[in-house]
């Protein structure tokens, strides 16, 4: 392999939001594209592994303070995902039910800085294992879970013998730093001290500021997202700033293959020739599922409910459309924050006819919604890139989201003079916002001509890797 993603997340064995569909798919077209690139995540207890079957490669042990944790690689057999996938097998730390909360109760495990530490250390002993022709030259780290792999392999003797690698380290969502008290310092693997400053930010061991220090090149997932974190990033500003000369934001692209609504099996219809009776094939379905008001432009939103992607002002939101007389049908898939879910499921008692809410996670249903909505709601408060709204308008289904990030950088709006508009922006984080947003998406629904000739533009948009796996190529200089 030339490269080799290291993360919390990959698509379709272990995936929470976005990193795991990046995880997922850029491995794929890099390889496609003629680079050679792996994949190895942690092996959950989760369902898509019950029927898989993996080889054992590597055995070891990881030192955490006076304890070894054994573990062992394992490479996936198949040959379905498109690239070489491994796992690290360390069963007191992940064969558990979720990633990074017990399904459950929905709280956190409570053992997060040993689970890391030691599915870092796993990689990079297995790696060191490796006879130096057949070493990754680039390991693309993802996110905090993996951030002190720079760190480690330059200033700890253990595995200095890969200093030699060059590190790629992208951030999907820089809100979670994964920082730590230094009590816990005694479970790090020995490192010369003259380093310990590139670990410590505010008192605290700070993964993500560490790989921001310590690796090659440092990516986010939009350039307007880097931007805003060298303006506002929970005290991590001035870092972003002195290390931009190393920094690029790059645009996520989307799996084409899995998210083609000509091919996609989890659709009621794929599209073949009218989009207009692909729409109504799956927006019937939904509309009988959920019980709704038939002949209505129907808005939904597919996502985390936490306050990050702005799912606490979906009520406000709501709540201001269908009490204002709009006849609008809203669909609500998502899980998240338990308080915020039961504001959102409480509206199907005030607005039962206009209203539907799936508290869950759904892949299937996810794909069906983008193919029957008209219009897909974003109000995110942080949104580094976004996949959603990429998935939605290969879908023709019309993006109306807050200017923020990503969504800034990949939907202009309909009032843009060029005519490059994709969807609806608008820019306060507030529910009038949201509603004159909706305000207007109702006023395009009417002008059928209009809507219809913005769905052909939509889902002629090419968002697939190919473009940006060049850029990443680049950077590689592989």
């Amino acid at each position: 392999m030339q490269v080799l993603h290291i993360a919390a997340e990959c698509y379709p064995a272990a995936k929470v939001g976005g990193l795991g569909d990046v995880v997922g798919a850029l491995p794929k077209y890099l390889c496609a594209a003629g680079t050679s690139a792996a994949v190895i995540i942690p092996k959950y207890a989760l369902k898509w592994f019950d029927d898989k079957h993996f080889s054992t490669v590597y055995e070891g042990n990881v030192r955490l303070q006076n304890q070894y944790q054994p573990f062992d690689i394992q490479k996936y057999n198949g040959a379905d995902l498109g690239f070489e996938f491994f796992v690290a097998n360390i069963k007191n730390k992940f064969a558990r039910n979720g990633i990074y909360n017990d399904l459950e109760t929905g709280y956190g495990y409570g053992d997060e800085v040993s689970r890391w530490l030691c599915f870092q250390q796993a990689v990079l002993k297995w790696i060191g294992a490796f006879s130096p022709e057949h070493q990754p030259k680039i390991l693309h780290c993802h996110d905090h879970h993996t951030g002190l792999i720079p760190f480690f392999i330059k200033y700890c003797p253990e595995y200095r013998q890969l200093s030699q690698l060059k590190t790629v380290f992208t951030i999907h969502n820089g809100l979670y730093t994964g920082a730590y008290s230094w009590r816990s310092s005694n479970l790090l693997p020995l490192y010369q001290a003259q380093a310990q400053g590139l670990l410590d930010w505010n008192d605290t061991i700070n993964p993500l500021a560490s790989a921001i220090r310590c690796a090659d090149v440092v990516t986010t997932v939009s350039g307007s997202y880097l931007n805003e974190l060298m303006q506002s990033a929970n005290g991590l500003e001035w870092l972003y700033r002195n290390e931009a000369h190393k920094s690029i934001g790059i645009v996520n692209g989307i799996d084409a293959e899995v998210w083609d609504p000509k091919t996609d099996s989890a659709l009621v219809a794929t599209l073949k020739t009218s989009i207009p009776a692909f729409k109504l094939a799956n927006k019937t379905e939904i509309i009988n599922q959920f019980d709704l008001q038939p002949d209505l432009p129907m808005v939904t939103f597919v996502g985390r409910l936490v306050a990050e992607k702005g799912a606490d002002l979906i009520p406000d939101i709501i709540s201001r459309v269908l009490n204002s007389g709009l006849k609008v049908n809203f669909v609500i898939l998502g899980s998240g924050d338990p308080q915020i879910a039961e504001h959102i499921q409480g509206l199907t008692h005030y607005f039962p006819q206009n209203v539907g809410v799936r508290i869950a996670y759904n892949e299937k249903l996810a794909h069906v919604l983008y193919a029957a909505s008209d219009f897909l709601l974003m109000p995110s408060l942080i949104e580094p890139c976004g996949l959603n709204q990429l998935y939605a308008m290969r879908y023709g289904s019309v993006p109306i989201v807050r200017s923020v990030g990503g969504l800034r950088d990949t939907v202009p709006d309909i009032g843009e003079p060029d005519g490059s508009g994709r969807g609806i922006r608008f820019d306060r984080f507030s529910g009038e916002d949201g509603f004159w947003a909706i305000y207007r998406a109702v006023e395009l629904y009417k002008d059928k001509k209009a809507m219809l000739e913005l769905q052909k533009k939509l889902v002629a948009i090419d968002s697939s890797w190919e473009k940006t796996v060049k850029i990443y190529q680049d950077i590689y200089g592989l």
